[in-house]
């Protein structure tokens, strides 16, 4: 598949990238991509939720009922769950939530991702820029001349660029990337995908690692 380069003025270059077809062109697993989505999502989770259960929570011990003979239910002390105030039966508890995915599931993952967005002309390919200082009016306009304006965006750069990522981090709908940061998430969320010209053969070759 070949797609023409454009700069930042969203101008034609008049040069091509070819995608790789083993990374770009397969056929997407669903399930797969379900199972990556599914794992990140997980891995996002603090896992610090707690209450305090009967035993931890301040309160007399000091039974306030006889057990028999009032009739009514038994009733322990003032922390007992069935009381206002008192402990809570089965609260959460603070736990690890992370999942594990094998290496070639999340690869598979990510080229399903890349796939998708290739199918629907959803990838646009950018000459390398760089940002004189960290401005989002320049970067606005440069989603303005590629035409994606008001859309869900994910560019990925061949490396980390800080002017580029300080100049984008306060659009809503915008994320900045380097390809070896790229998951599948951030693919399938976003609505296009802009690449750079360099970023695209750092895919290549980290898939091929």
């Amino acid at each position: 598949m070949e797609l023409s380069v454009y700069n930042i003025k969203g101008e034609d270059t008049g040069r091509k990238v070819t995608l790789n077809d083993e990374i770009f062109g397969i056929e997407p697993n669903d399930h797969v991509l379900y199972l990556a989505v599914k794992q990140y999502l997980a891995n996002q989770r603090q896992g610090t939720h707690k209450s305090k259960e009967r035993s931890e929570v301040s309160g007399s011990t000091r039974k306030l009922i006889r057990q028999k003979g009032g009739g009514g239910a038994r009733r322990g002390d003032i922390n007992s769950p069935l009381l206002v105030g008192g402990g809570r039966v089965f609260g959460p508890k603070p736990r690890d939530y992370s999942q594990k995915l094998n290496k070639k599931v999340k690869a598979l993952a990510r080229k399903s991702a890349l796939s998708y967005k290739a199918k629907n002309n959803a990838i646009v390919v950018v000459e390398d820029f760089s940002l004189e200082a960290p401005k989002t009016k320049d970067f606005i306009a440069i989603v303005k001349n590629l035409n994606i304006a008001g859309k869900k965006l994910l560019m990925v750069l061949p490396e980390q660029n800080k002017f580029v990522y300080l100049s984008s981090r306060n659009l809503e709908k915008t994320k900045v990337v380097s390809a070896s940061e790229l998951n599948t998430y951030d693919v399938l969320n976003a609505v296009n995908l802009v690449l750079t010209e360099k970023s695209v053969a750092v895919l290549e070759n980290n898939f091929k690692a």
